[in-house]
């Protein structure tokens, strides 16, 4: 490649510098981010249209990142060429196939197995696209965090408040931001420097999570977000991101691989923790 990175190492840079980027170059920075395992496949003119933009603005995409073009850049992307991730776009063609080609309404077991089939996709998705690294570092900041603080509204607040509730049973103090009575800058305005903030959000992003997100940073907490972009504006101050696609059926996304990350760090918490306990413990044994 010309510029001698790898396609990780591109999207971290892109993630990097998103906030700089004009509004087409965002746009297109999106595209590449939620298509980059089928982008060898894509033509310039289609990438465009779906964007919204003349082919010139992938060009300069390009080059704004080092490239000498679109296809330059394109190249970088074939080791993360997974076919497996067609079946996405096909799952979704058929569904709007068969809304269209419907002369009776569905019934409500097949719109609830439609709906499950979005939610498997969804968690098959999740478990392909795990970045070891990110979850080790989100383990690591729960682990260390002194106080951990969860905040998530509308939508992702059953979900910050499952945190809250899977976390209560560890030793660790834990506070749900939950904006009660509009006390969002009271509940917040105590986070530390050694201290946690779980901001999980998704777009558009709520405006209450992106001020808790800002304080944590201007108080010099640590920050995790659980979000569907690494260029998402709560990604600028996040020490780690773990990001999540839905499945989405007529139009609803569920909220299922989001509630199994959150799960799935708890029990991985929990069990650094005992480790730590036995290692103690066994430690105790030999003393007099």
């Amino acid at each position: 490649m010309s510029n001698g990175i790898t396609a990780d190492q591109l999207m971290q840079r892109i993630s990097e510098e998103y906030e700089g980027l004009s509004k087409q170059l965002k746009v297109i920075a999106k595209y590449i981010e939620e298509h980059r395992t089928t982008l060898v496949l894509e033509r310039i003119t289609d990438i465009a249209q779906a964007c919204e933009v003349q082919p010139s603005a992938i060009v300069r995409f390009a080059q704004r990142f080092g490239f000498s073009g679109f296809s330059d850049m394109q190249a970088l992307f074939r080791d993360s060429f997974a076919p497996v991730q067609g079946n996405v776009n096909s799952y979704q063609k058929r569904i709007r196939t068969v809304i269209a080609s419907q002369n009776t309404p569905l019934s409500n077991t097949e719109l609830t197995q439609s709906f499950l089939s979005a939610c498997q996709q969804g968690l098959e998705e999740l478990s392909q696209s795990l970045d070891p690294a990110a979850i080790d570092a989100a383990v690591e900041l729960l682990y260390k965090a002194e106080n951990i603080y969860v905040v998530g509204v509308r939508r992702m607040f059953p979900i910050a408040s499952y945190v809250c509730y899977a976390l209560q049973h560890t030793q660790k103090r834990v506070h749900l931001i939950s904006g009660l009575g509009g006390m969002y800058h009271d509940q917040v305005r105590s986070i530390r420097e050694n201290d946690l903030m779980i901001a999980i959000s998704f777009q558009p992003y709520g405006r209450e999570t992106r001020y808790c997100a800002r304080v944590a940073a201007q108080n010099k907490a640590k920050l995790l977000v659980i979000s569907d972009s690494k260029m998402s504006p709560l990604a600028r101050n996040a020490s780690t991101v773990l990001t999540v696609k839905e499945g989405t059926a007529f139009a609803f996304r569920s909220m299922s691989s989001t509630i199994s990350l959150c799960q799935a760090l708890f029990i991985a918490l929990s069990y650094r923790l005992e480790l730590v306990i036995e290692e103690t413990q066994d430690a105790g044994a030999y003393d007099d």
